[in-house]
Formats: C-alpha cells, sequence, structure tokens
C-alpha cells in the first residue's frame, strides 16, 4: 500500500513554492526560471518524436536555444514548426518567456 501525504506536507510545501516563486519575482529570477523549466521538459513539451532529434540547450534574454544536429531538419523546423512549437511552450505556465526559437547545429 501506498502511504498517502498528510495534508499538512501538501500545505507547507504548497506555502513554500509560493515563497520561492515570490523571492525569486523579487529578484527579478523569476523569467530564468521559467525558462529553464521549458529547458528541462522538452521532451514533454514537443513529444516523443521531435524530441528524438532536437535538444533544449540553453535559455537565455527570451531565447531557446535547440540543439538540432541535421542541417536539413534544422531548416524544415525554422521554416515550417517554429510556430507550432511557440504555440505549445505558450500554452504551459511560464512559458510567455520565450519570445523566439533558435535551431543550432
Amino acid at each position: 500500500m501506498i502511504p498517502q501525504r498528510n495534508k499538512s506536507v501538501n500545505a507547507r510545501t504548497a506555502r513554500v513554492g509560493f515563497l520561492l516563486d515570490k523571492v525569486l519575482a523579487d529578484m527579478g529570477l523569476a523569467a530564468t526560471l521559467a525558462g529553464w523549466k521549458i529547458v528541462v521538459n522538452w521532451p514533454e513539451i514537443v513529444g516523443e518524436h521531435l524530441a528524438r532529434y532536437t535538444r533544449a540547450v540553453r535559455y537565455e534574454d527570451g531565447v531557446l536555444l535547440i540543439s538540432v544536429p541535421d542541417a536539413a531538419r534544422r531548416q524544415e523546423l525554422a521554416l515550417q514548426v517554429d510556430k507550432m512549437i511557440m504555440d505549445k511552450i505558450r500554452e504551459i505556465p511560464g512559458g510567455k518567456v520565450i519570445r523566439r526559437i533558435r535551431f543550432v547545429g
């Protein structure tokens, strides 16, 4: 049997999460954290197919850097899929910090 978490533990965790978000926002780091969350969760965001040949490598100042070793796929993504990926990212909490995607080799 899986033990259930105590409600007070969940409440404390929620309060700590809220406090951490507030501190990061006060320090001007909330956008940076949100951008790096996109990097970390890239495979879940774009799905298994795109994750096979792409890898999110960096977030900086609103730009998400995506590594795509194959030049033909890189061009295809830059021309066709960029908007689709941006739409998916913007649906995620904090995803609006991504202003541009740059595909690199």
